[in-house]
């Protein structure tokens, strides 16, 4: 597989790190004690920016397989599958 470039990964890190923010609220929600629905709300959000930054990456790796003068090889369609699957 092709390794991104700092340039296409950067949306990606973004995107982890305001998960990274939301899971530290999670977590002072529940230091607080608070309201069960709150907890899961936000912990639903920051499942949701992980998927969308697990499938962003895998994304990134398909165009590159595919803009590449080989195209998409077997072992590298092989991987981004079973990349993919482990997040569904």
């Amino acid at each position: 597989m092709v390794t991104p470039t700092a340039e296409e990964m950067a949306p990606i890190l973004n995107r982890l790190k305001r998960a990274q923010g939301q899971l530290g609220g999670v977590i002072r929600l529940i230091e607080e004690g608070r309201d069960c629905r709150d907890v899961v709300t936000q912990l639903a959000a920051v499942n949701k920016a992980l998927d969308r930054a697990g499938f962003a990456i895998i994304s990134t790796n398909l165009r590159e397989c595919m803009a590449s003068p080989e195209g998409l090889q077997d072992e590298d369609q092989a991987a981004l599958e079973k990349l993919f699957l482990s997040l569904a």
